[in-house]
């Protein structure tokens, strides 16, 4: 680049010193005038070479700032890269997260729809009165079997009267057997719920009062049992809702139900009865196992008595017998001296005047 300059530079000199001369003639050119364009000529090879290393200065100036911005490039192109990088992992990342949502979400429908489906039965099931009644004799079996051990209820008991009750709760006298009936005044809690002004409520009001006082009769006369059953019965209601309304709103319903000794319940106060007739059944288990308890601490009394008596008879024996084995030592000590006594004699070292004891003296 330095040289091309250079050749140009010459030549726009070169042309402007013939441009000069053509103009002033050959033969009229004075020797101060060429003196001057010879000092020119000499200024302007003075200024080549200062611009020619002006140029050098600027080429190597250029390189260098293009080696630094080449280096600032490639950092700019890291950077540039590792945040393109980091973006890449975030956006998979809150992908691989919003894909699960999306899943979560459609598992949500999912059971969403089931229960949709569920509920819907279950209106049409609270819709039937039959279909409606099982569904309070199933929620009473399944509190009754949670609840107690098999042996302390029995479902669908005929009674003596020849009445089928749901659930007999098997109790020991007193208070004896106890009879729990599942009733369901739906559709008359849901004219009451629905009513639309004041003589609406009060005639469902009158409706469910009544309803719910027939069924506290039925059970009182069906399902209390002299002799054979308590002297009260439950009323179970499988709706907590319906049990709230009646005792918020109609105390003296539940009042005449505590007259006829029957009393209502719901799934939550029938849980916790249930607990304390477990309770009762407990103790009277544990009464039970105590009285066996006792008869066999009695009975190991007379064992331990005739334990010790034989003992007793037993160290007589061993007494005697230790008597025995001391008389019979002794006799054989005596045996044991006659025999040497007669040792002696047959020796010739007992006096003849000496008498010779008897063996039967010494076996004495």
């Amino acid at each position: 680049m330095e040289i091309i300059f250079g050749v140009i530079l010459a030549a726009a000199i070169g042309g402007l010193v013939a441009w000069f001369l053509a103009r002033r003639g050959g033969a009229e050119m004075r020797a101060a005038e060429q003196a001057r364009l010879a000092e020119a000529v000499g200024k302007v090879s003075d200024a080549q070479v200062a611009l020619s290393a002006q140029l050098k200065t600027l080429s190597e100036t250029t390189v260098a700032i293009q080696a630094h911005v080449g280096e600032r490039l490639q950092a700019q192109e890291r950077v540039i890269v590792e945040n393109l990088q980091k973006q890449s992992e975030k956006s998979a990342e809150t992908m691989t997260a919003l894909q699960e949502r999306l899943i979560r979400i459609d598992a949500a429908q999912e059971h969403l729809t089931k229960l949709s489906g569920q509920v819907v039965g279950l209106s049409d099931i609270l819709s039937n009165k039959q279909a409606r009644g099982a569904f309070g004799e199933v929620q009473l079996r399944d509190l009754v079997t949670a609840a107690l051990p098999p042996s302390a209820y029995e479902f669908q008991c005929t009674l003596g009267n020849g009445r089928r009750a749901d659930c007999v709760l098997r109790l020991p006298n007193p208070p004896g057997s106890i009879v729990i009936d599942s009733k369901f005044p739906l559709e008359s809690y849901h004219a009451l719920v629905g009513a639309a002004d004041e003589t609406a409520r009060i005639a469902a009001s009158r409706g469910f009062a009544a309803a719910v006082l027939q069924h506290v009769r039925d059970i009182a006369e069906r399902y209390i049992v002299s002799g054979e059953t308590a002297e009260s019965a439950l009323m179970f209601l499988p709706s907590e809702a319906v049990y709230a309304e009646l005792h918020a709103r109609f105390g003296e319903v539940v009042e005449r139900s505590y007259r006829a000794r029957v009393w209502i319940v719901s799934p939550t106060t029938l849980m916790a009865t249930l607990n304390t007739v477990r309770a009762v059944l407990k103790d009277v288990h544990m009464r039970e196992q105590a009285g066996v308890i006792q008869r066999e601490v009695r009975a190991l009394v007379k064992d331990v008595e005739r334990l010790d008596t034989r003992t007793e008879a037993l160290q007589k024996h061993f007494d005697q017998a230790a008597e025995d084995v001391r008389q019979i030592r002794i006799s054989a000590e005596k045996v044991t001296r006659g025999v040497e006594k007669i040792e002696n004699v047959e020796l010739g070292e007992v006096s003849a005047a000496a008498p010779v004891p008897r063996i039967a003296e010494t076996v004495r």
